[in-house]
């Protein structure tokens, strides 16, 4: 604070804040300025996380980069992360099968975005991409092929025939736009009720007329097996009544009379003869 005097008045005090507010109004300018330098040098990078990828657009030109730390222009240039990690699509779908039923079937997805293709896709899809071009592909892929396909081959094996297919498919349509179909998957089907019943008795059917085919089977082996053994049977009779003659079997009964008469308990055995000679009598107790 200072004094000041003027003509014909007296001392005045005068205060000098006034001065001081205006040497110091040069420096705001120049805090403000060191703000937005440090402000735009953090805007200037930016950092794109693992599974991620980052399409920076400036001025109309959009360019990808992978994770880690990168540069832009900052104020102006826009930033938009994409995922390129292996992501799920599921859809309920009501689809035509090759007998003209509606039934209902699930399937899953599975695709990634191809890092090097995320620009271009950006630029001419957008960051929906999935909306706009992944789902219908899907849809129209599953009722083009559904409809040439009978409801049986859904759950039956043909199911993994028209996975392969969707996934081919749908590869060839996607690749170039840079969207990879990892896997097609048919999770679940749901028929009409009376198409179900229709295909159990039909499976049902099935089965009985292959458990009687295998009965017949089994019965044709086993009468090959009894005719194999009445053969070796006849052959083995055929052989031994060959090899038996008369005395043979006069011989066998002489032995055997011997051996009878030969017992403690036996005392006289009669042994018949041929018409020709005279019956043999054996005493056991002569013999004794």
């Amino acid at each position: 604070m200072g004094f000041y005097a003027g003509e014909n008045e007296p001392l005045v005090a005068r205060d000098s804040s006034a001065n001081r507010r205006g040497f110091s109004r040069p420096g705001i300018p120049l805090v403000a300025i060191f703000v937005f330098l440090v402000i735009s040098l953090l805007e200037a990078f930016f950092v794109v996380p693992p599974g991620m990828v980052g399409v920076v657009v400036t001025l109309g030109i959009a360019k990808g980069f992978d994770s880690g730390v990168h540069w832009r222009l900052p104020w102006i240039s826009h930033l938009e992360l994409m995922s390129a990690k292996t992501q799920l699509l599921e859809e309920n779908n009501f689809i035509p099968t090759k007998e003209g039923l509606s039934v209902g079937l699930d399937t899953a997805v599975l695709y990634r975005l191809e890092s090097s293709h995320a620009a271009e896709l950006y630029r001419e899809v957008g960051s929906n991409y999935v909306d706009v071009v992944l789902k219908p592909e899907a849809a129209s892929a599953v009722r083009g092929l559904t409809s040439e396909s009978e409801a049986k081959a859904l759950y039956s094996s043909g199911r993994n025939l028209i996975q392969n297919e969707l996934k081919k498919e749908l590869s060839d349509k996607l690749s170039k736009r840079g969207i990879i179909i990892e896997d097609v998957l048919l999770k679940d089907i749901a028929l009409p009720e009376q198409l179900s019943k229709a295909i159990e008795l039909k499976v049902q059917a099935e089965q009985e007329a292959a458990r009687m085919e295998f009965v017949l089977k089994k019965e044709q082996q086993e009468a090959q097996r009894k005719a194999i053994e009445a053969g070796g049977i006849a052959d083995f009779q055929k052989i031994v009544s060959e090899g038996i003659s008369p005395e043979l079997l006069k011989w066998k009964g002489v032995e055997a009379t011997e051996k009878f008469a030969g017992a403690p308990n036996t005392k006289i055995v009669i042994m018949g003869n041929d018409s020709g000679g005279l019956p043999v009598i054996l005493s056991a107790a002569e013999n004794n």
